[in-house]
């Protein structure tokens, strides 16, 4: 924990600090550095990535929320801009409160992608690389660091026709994001308070930060399960994280969350909504666990429970991560191929 002194410590604040530290420390629970990226072939060629642990937790992030800039270069064609990022709730189809349950879980190619990716390309974003937008549940050493550290790491098994996919995003999978932190919710990466001060400008938010080190043309959005204390504000602020997305041509990725904390899956009902109402890829993590003993969740109901991303092993295949790994994988994969595809759908 950083940043206080105990002696002066007020009750409230400790409070806070404690929930914090309930949500986030388990992060470190399941996963040993002893069983990070298990070598599968009897060589150890590199370390294991570190696990997160306790002590580098930070406590929720204020949600003070600023104004975002617009990525220091980037001039973007305001007729289309404007296009994209503006909600088409009139032209979506609406949803119930329980229907999200039975969305796809990978997402659909569609030619909207291919719409912001053009503007990407436009703005030079960089067609090999994606963000990753969340908590410590969204830092390399849980989400996707094994497909960065070569194939003695991960099995894809069956799923060899991601080997493409891999191979054109390396780089971006065990870096660690700029606006992916313990603790983190909506809010957090439009507060500079929480921003690198060795790497992003004077009153630069996390997430303008992350967009202009890392120009990506895609990002993963994996928020919600700290924003049980903030629900009131959530959706808000996932728009702004949505619609700044979209103005710097940056493809947005949503995911519901396996858990339930707040007792009757608003937060995921927003989540799909959003995805819907925006025309965004969703990934519907919560049906793809359903049928996992705890249904993919520890003890807690909050943490996702850890396996080693071997695809082709049944037993593993009954963890939350790998789960987690292997579809995120594939929505990559549906994504970038919509995005690059010169082919337009057939219109209805």
């Amino acid at each position: 924990m950083i940043g206080y002194n105990r002696g002066v410590m007020r009750p409230v604040s400790r409070l806070i600090i404690l929930l914090c530290f309930l949500i986030s420390s388990s992060c470190s629970k399941t996963q040993s550095t002893s069983t990070i990226g298990t070598d599968l072939t009897g060589a150890s060629p590199t370390p294991p990535l570190p696990a997160p642990t306790a002590a580098n937790t930070v406590a929720f992030p204020s949600p003070i929320v600023e104004s975002p800039e617009k990525i220091a270069t980037v001039t973007s064609p305001s007729i289309l801009v404007s296009a994209l990022a503006t909600a088409t709730s009139t032209t979506s189809p609406t949803l119930s409160p329980d229907e999200w349950q039975n969305l796809p879980i990978l997402p659909q190619p569609t030619d909207r992608i291919r719409e912001i990716y053009q503007l990407s390309l436009q703005l030079g974003n960089n067609p090999q690389a994606f963000s990753k937008i969340g908590d410590c549940g969204s830092t390399p050493a849980w989400f996707l660091g094994d497909f960065d550290r070569g194939p003695q790491y991960y099995e894809l098994g069956d799923h060899q026709d991601l080997i493409p996919v891999i191979e054109a995003f390396q780089g971006s999978f065990a870096r660690t994001s700029l606006a992916a932190k313990s603790g983190f919710n909506a809010s957090s990466v439009f507060s500079a308070l929480w921003s690198d001060r060795d790497l992003c400008q004077p009153d630069e938010t996390p997430l303008a930060c992350e967009f202009r080190q890392q120009r990506p043309v895609i990002a993963f959005i994996m928020l919600g399960s700290n924003d049980v204390y903030h629900i009131d504000s959530f959706e808000d602020q996932m728009r702004r994280i949505i619609e700044f997305s979209l103005d710097n041509g940056i493809i947005p990725i949503l995911s519901t969350k396996a858990d339930n904390l707040e007792e009757n899956h608003s937060i995921n009902y927003t989540i799909a909504r959003l995805a819907l109402e925006y025309q965004i890829p969703l990934i519907n993590y919560w049906r793809a666990v359903q049928t996992l003993p705890s249904k993919g969740l520890q003890e807690d109901d909050v943490h996702i429970t850890w396996g080693p991303n071997r695809f082709d092993d049944k037993q593993v295949m009954r963890a939350g991560w790998p789960v987690r790994n292997l579809t995120s994988l594939q929505a990559l994969d549906i994504v970038w191929r919509a995005a690059i595809s010169h082919t337009p759908e057939q219109q209805p």
